[in-house]
């Protein structure tokens, strides 16, 4: 299938059909046809999807976070209402909606769906991005929200999680929100550190001339894997550490990002499919399952939970009717939500496993 995609990847570009598309009905017809039922809640197939969906997600945390420029949110207000009203709003009103939809659900499990889908896929919003005939402020603020939104959503996913761990396993929620928030600090604590230290001997080396352009690259990218092992070994958020390590990476050494762009378009692209196969195989199994709040709630979530959140962000910015629908719609939710989805669904079964046990 990548061989097939590759080679006719131009002609795709061309098409109101995306790569990402193309692999979930792949994998569709994959589990149909040949695996069957998947049960991604079941080792070993939830340890190797988890576990290249995670390498995934780290990469991309890391990768767009250090192509962000700091000071380019502060010259966009765009960006600031978007990250701060826009991304609360969504969150809260996704969580309101999937409370009112699926009614067998706790108020917690559904601030879970509420936040997994709550980021958008910068992979995914390439083609406006990158559309110069949208103006460059808006085409800015999108792609900056889209570089960061993931990473912001990942606290508020531990503290979920934990409020519902506390009220699946009949234990004192003090005790799992003391473990996320041990978590979020760490884990932007080990980020902070990596992304500092390895980005200045990083640059040490370049000034030297000890390192190549591609081992650059190379040593970019492990400073995401070590970010997270490491704070995963010390009961650190990974994907916070990555997601911090991302931002030190690319403010200490200034073009980080640029160095990035090259993975994020190659080798990323070539996690993100892969994630995407397999969701097309997980998905062939459970469309038995698929009832209309399903539906009802992708559809509400791709628009409205988006669009309202976005029009309360954008209320006294001096941004028309058009472009504010526009920036609404720009919501496609892709390899985030998938590995925040798989992330919520181990942390939830095997925690309350071990202590049921």
């Amino acid at each position: 299938m990548l061989f097939l995609v590759a080679i006719i990847s131009r002609k795709i570009d061309n098409l109101p059909v995306s790569a990402q598309m193309i692999f979930i009905f792949a994998g569709m017809a994959a589990g149909y046809f040949l695996t069957g039922f998947v049960d991604v809640r079941e080792p070993p197939i939830s340890t190797i999807v988890l576990i290249i969906a995670e390498v995934a997600l780290v990469l991309v945390l890391f990768t767009d976070a250090s192509q962000v420029k700091l000071g380019a949110i502060k010259s966009n207000l765009l960006t600031l209402r978007l990250l701060s009203v826009g991304l609360i709003s969504t969150i809260i009103l996704g969580i309101l909606a999937a409370a009112a939809i699926f009614t067998d659900l706790t108020f917690w499990e559904a601030a879970i769906i509420g936040v997994v889908l709550t980021p958008t896929d910068a992979a995914l919003g390439q083609i406006v991005v990158k559309n110069k005939k949208i103006p460059e402020r808006i085409r800015k603020a999108l792609e900056v929200e889209s570089g960061l939104n993931d990473g912001l959503c990942v606290p508020f996913l531990l503290v979920f999680i934990a409020i519902g761990l506390a009220e699946e396993t009949f234990t004192p929620g003090a005790y799992f929100i003391q473990i996320a928030l041990a978590q979020i600090g760490l884990g932007a604590l080990v980020g902070l550190g990596v992304g500092i230290i390895g980005a200045g001997v990083v640059i040490k080396s370049r000034d030297k001339g000890w390192i190549t352009p591609e081992y650059q690259r190379i040593a970019f990218l492990v400073l995401a894997v070590i970010s997270f092992l490491l704070a995963d070994e010390i009961g650190g958020s990974g994907f916070i550490a990555a997601f911090v390590g991302g931002l030190a990476t690319g403010y200490i050494t200034r073009d980080a990002g640029k160095v990035l762009i090259d993975f994020a378009e190659t080798e990323g692209q070539f996690l993100n499919l892969t994630v995407f196969f397999l969701l097309g195989i997980i998905i062939a199994g459970l469309l038995p399952f698929i009832t209309w709040q399903i539906v009802l709630y992708a559809i509400l979530s791709l628009t409205i939970i988006r669009m309202l959140p976005v029009a309360l962000s954008l209320i006294g910015a001096k941004v028309d009717m058009s472009s504010t629908l526009f920036m609404g719609w720009f919501g496609p939710r892709g390899l985030a939500s998938v590995v925040l989805a798989l992330i919520a669904l181990e942390e939830l079964g095997s925690q309350a496993r071990i202590l049921l046990s």
